[in-house]
């Protein structure tokens, strides 16, 4: 299939604030146009080159990495993963399944990583909810499908997620199952067995299809607790890491969103918590965290609702099933980027299925103390996400793009930056 190419250019009609609770001049008479394609806010001559490299459903997650050794990051998605630069050419690794996009597929989070430290990076795949996860061994040179190996038979929660949980420089498997909280890590002596599940909590009535699951450090311990809904679990920090962690109550979200992280928003030194509220329905926010003495408790800071006035800039979107942190732009913070899953429960279930499927980075910009605002750009808006996707320098350019995989098919988005 052939490439298609599309250039959005990001600049805004005027320079703006981000301050909250305002609708900027002129936008509560475009408030219905805005509703279509909002792009109000400070201008950020970024433009984002749109290269589609699959108009067919294969998978709802995508990963960017290094595969064939060559010094430039690949995209991987589905049954595929695509040659950089130019992503021109794509090899299957393993048998390639097309998928009606009114239903779901087998491929719902994707990673990269060197599991068996032979030099070359592995694709680690988690299939739909409630079943398993796979990493396929890359066999160099000597190409055709990759072998399977088995992570674990059964990971529950709609946001898992590879990372490196206990500094080792290897990623685990973060998620929930059989009601209980743990990650699950590679057995070193033989990468290729099932990894080992570590339980890091009691048994609750959480499902497979349960909403809303992060990493990071929220009480400032050097150590990556993990977060979800209704909490978040402190990590002892012991070598094992086989304790039960203390639970700490913290209402983040409603039903739960997507991918949820712990990062310093306002700079005051303290990390707070940025999550989407509902993934199949309306809200992100970031939660500004507060200390009295050993007490942490958190505000919530509404980024985006239901209701157009909900944000500064008059932007809205339901069904935020997937979000990313990366430096958009450079500036040494972190920007929030996110969109619309397309047809999460097919083309008449969910909230406005039939939307515009738009993807949308949010410029975090601070202010005084304790305060901060995020300005949205449209980066698309007939892709939309899925339920994981990954942002990364795939052109060298310095600046992180996007990678997308959805029920719309496979994108790659070139961050360009504004020419000096």
């Amino acid at each position: 299939m052939k490439k298609q190419h599309t250039m959005k250019t990001l600049r805004a009609m005027k320079t703006l604030s981000p301050g909250p609770g305002t609708i900027p001049l002129l936008g509560a008479a475009l408030l219905l146009c805005l509703a279509c394609r909002p792009v109000w806010g400070q201008g950020s001559g970024h433009t984002f080159e749109k290269i589609q490299l699959s108009s067919t459903f294969y998978a709802e997650g995508a990963a960017i990495g290094d595969l064939n050794g060559d010094g430039h990051p690949d995209v991987v998605a589905g049954p595929y993963w695509y040659e950089g630069p130019d992503f021109d050419d794509k090899h299957a690794f393993y048998e390639p399944r097309m998928f009606d996009p009114r239903n779901y597929s087998d491929n719902f989070i994707a990673g990269v990583d060197d599991v068996n430290g032979d030099g070359r990076n592995d694709i680690l795949v988690v299939g739909f909810p409630g079943e398993s996860a796979r990493w396929y061994e890359n066999p160099g040179e000597s190409g055709g499908y990759w072998d399977p190996h088995l992570i674990h038979e059964s990971v529950d929660n709609e946001s898992p997620q590879f990372y490196d949980l206990n500094g080792d420089g290897a990623l685990e498997l973060v998620f929930h199952t059989g009601g209980r909280l743990g990650y699950a890590a590679r057995d070193e002596g033989d990468p290729t067995r099932p990894w080992s599940f570590t339980a890091v909590s009691g048994r609750h009535d959480w499902g497979k299809f349960t909403h809303g699951l992060g990493i990071g450090d929220i009480d400032g311990d050097g150590h990556e607790d993990i977060l979800k809904k209704e909490g978040w679990w402190e990590n002892p920090g012991t070598d094992e890491m086989s304790d039960q962690w203390k639970y700490h109550e913290a209402a983040f979200a409603g039903p739960g969103g997507a991918q949820m992280y712990a990062y310093d928003v306002d700079g005051n030194g303290l990390n707070d918590v940025i999550t989407s509220l509902d993934a199949h329905g309306w809200g992100l926010a970031w939660y500004r965290q507060h200390r009295e003495g050993d007490e942490i408790r958190f505000e919530q800071r509404l980024i985006m609702g239901a209701l157009l006035g909900d944000n500064p800039y008059g932007v809205r979107f339901s069904q935020p099933h997937a979000l990313e942190l990366a430096d958009m732009d450079q500036d040494g913070v972190k920007d929030i980027v996110s969109g619309k899953r397309f047809w999460a429960h097919g083309p008449q279930g969910g909230l406005e299925p039939n939307a515009p499927a738009v993807v949308y980075w949010f410029n975090l910009q601070r202010g005084s103390p304790g305060s901060a605002g995020f300005v949205p750009y449209l980066v698309d808006d007939n892709s939309g996400v899925g339920v994981q996707f990954d942002t990364g320098d795939v052109t060298g350019n310095g600046y992180p793009d996007i990678v997308t995989s959805n029920k719309n098919g496979t994108f790659v988005f070139l961050n360009h930056p504004p020419e000096h």
